[in-house]
């Protein structure tokens, strides 16, 4: 069994094949996986594909990219749609020092304002951070001062103090086919050290492909390669990353039943508030 912990299947580059893209992942044995909201705007046609699929869930939040343009979303936005049977994670939100699409301050407010959203609903925080490795390492230790919150640091590419200091504070960290490229040696040396039950595996689809597949569009069914690599690392089969990150997974998104469960359907869910 295997987890998809963070792809963008809403992205137009899957809406001519999706259900192929779907069909591929359960044939690769992929038995969860999560779509990621960027724009709390645009998060019903996340939802709707959450409701579409079984085995798909999804998150609520805005990317720091667009941190400037939802700048006025709130904690009570966020908390309305995050009452959903099929959302079961706030975010992605946090800080993107590399593009800087949207002013550091704007992040940073945003950021905070998603750690809020995560700690009084209980929902884990998808938190995105490039080149930002101080300033993120600074703000959730404040933001841990305040309470606890549940979180995963996704696609990470941060150096190991960041990595120490996240997992430190009960993080954990996500790690996507950048894992697999040859010159990501001290990514892999980060990967092997750190707690097993701190580490999951993700796509980022349709961004960053695994080695094999790399320079084409990436899908859910290959988070199979990254876990491989991932085995590889840490020094142990590929059926033993498979259950460890699919146990880590079920852990952090406690509110996504089991594979072995039923899920639940639309018309039991609660429908979210609408966002202006």
């Amino acid at each position: 069994m295997l987890v998809d912990s963070h792809c963008h299947l809403d992205f137009p580059d899957f809406a001519h094949d999706l259900d192929a893209v779907v069909a591929r992942a359960r044939a690769a044995s992929v038995t969860r996986m999560l779509t990621i909201s960027t724009r709390v705007r645009r998060h019903d046609c996340v939802l709707a594909l959450a409701e579409r699929f079984a085995e798909l869930f999804c998150s609520v939040g805005t990317h720091p990219h667009q941190a400037h343009e939802e700048a006025d979303i709130t904690v009570a936005d966020l908390l309305a749609r995050a009452r959903h049977a099929k959302v079961v994670a706030i975010g992605e939100a946090g800080l993107d020092y590399h593009y800087d699409h949207s002013p550091r301050d704007a992040q940073e407010r945003g950021f905070r304002t998603h750690i809020a959203a995560a700690r009084e609903s209980g929902l884990p925080l998808v938190i995105h951070s490039r080149d930002a490795d101080a300033d993120m390492a600074r703000i959730l230790e404040e933001e841990t001062g305040r309470g606890a919150f549940a979180a995963v640091l996704h696609c990470y590419t941060g150096g190991p103090d960041l990595a120490r200091r996240a997992v430190a504070l009960g993080l954990y960290v996500s790690f996507t086919g950048i894992l697999t490229f040859k010159n990501s040696g001290d990514l892999r040396e980060i990967a092997a050290a750190l707690p097993a039950d701190r580490v999951l595996v993700e796509t980022d689809a349709p961004y960053l492909a695994p080695g094999p597949h790399r320079g084409k569009r990436n899908e859910p069914a290959f988070v199979a390669e990254t876990s491989r690599v991932l085995a590889q690392t840490r020094g142990v089969s590929f059926e033993a990353i498979a259950s460890q990150t699919s146990a880590n997974f079920q852990r952090l998104f406690a509110k996504v039943p089991p594979a072995s469960a039923p899920v639940p359907t639309p018309d039991r869910a609660s429908k979210p508030a609408n966002v202006a």
